[in-house]
């Protein structure tokens, strides 16, 4: 106890001014002691990052870890296909590295799927019942929402392509694709980018070369009336059309006729034919 009350006796008083903070090196048993008994502050700017290996700067900027939205947990995927074995699949593939929110079976419930649960991607097929993929894209793009959609189908049509990145695809994908693709294309959405198949790409850019304005089809549809065509392109009767949409049977009368008249057709058979030749509605 002796020894210790003489060591603390000799403690010099705290230092006073900024210059004195931090004492020239002297190995005394005074100096060490006030070193230990007054420790030195550190300014947290000063401190410096701990440094990462490459691989862990790789990882830090495919997940955005550090900065964004993304940075607090995985990214969210909702899934959108009409084929109940793709969907469990698609799910098992994905999940070890994302968060998949949902599952749904047809363009409607997407949409209501979208706005419960807030997915950051959405990877949707063309081809759904009740909406198609693009309609559905359409509609997301006039909410708040504006999740990234992928496309993924067996469609390799460069025109239903360039149709899908008008309404505002990061990416668009086959069904053949390899699996690296699909989550390769999740990640570049993300991150602002865009991903299409390597397939598809180059007859992407020959169609685009070709009509750089990637203007297509004789007659722009109203979204209503695409609505209504696609519904009675899948053989759905004028009243189980009007119950869908939630409007009365003569509304939907009136944009079947409509359309016909303006495309100058005389039976629903024709109307239907017209559709599926332009591709107004995806085969």
């Amino acid at each position: 106890m002796r020894g210790s009350q003489d060591i603390t006796s000799t403690v010099p008083p705290f230092p006073t001014t900024p210059h004195d903070a931090v004492p020239p090196y002297e190995p005394s048993s005074q100096k060490l002691a006030a070193l230990l008994y007054y420790p030195v502050h550190i300014p947290a700017e000063r401190i410096p990052e701990p440094r990462r290996s490459q691989a862990q700067a790789e990882k830090v900027a495919r997940d955005g870890l550090g900065s964004g939205s993304h940075s607090m947990g995985r990214t969210k995927v909702l899934l959108a296909d009409d084929h109940t074995l793709l969907l469990e699949a698609f799910k098992r593939l994905l999940e070890p590295e994302f968060e998949v929110v949902g599952a749904v079976a047809d363009g409607r419930a997407l949409l209501a799927a979208a706005r419960t649960l807030k997915p950051d991607v959405i990877i949707l097929d063309i081809a759904m019942p009740l909406l198609n993929g693009l309609e559905a894209a359409r509609q997301l793009q006039e909410t708040s929402l504006h999740p990234k959609l992928i496309f993924l189908t067996m469609n390799p049509d460069p025109d239903m392509a360039a149709e899908a990145l008008r309404v505002g695809a990061s990416g668009y994908l086959l069904k053949t694709s390899a699996a690296s693709e699909l989550t390769k294309a999740i990640r570049d959405a993300v991150h602002g980018l865009k991903y299409v198949t390597p397939t598809v790409k180059r007859e992407l850019e020959e169609v685009f070369i070709e009509d750089p304005r990637g203007q297509k089809g004789p007659r722009v549809l109203s979204p209503r009336q695409r609505e209504v065509l696609q519904l009675l392109v899948e053989g759905r009767p004028m009243k189980e059309v009007a119950d869908i949409l939630n409007v009365a049977p003569r509304t939907v009368a009136y944009h079947k006729y409509k359309m016909m008249a303006d495309l100058r057709l005389k039976t629903t058979a024709e109307l239907i034919l017209y559709a599926l030749k332009n591709k107004i509605l995806p085969g």
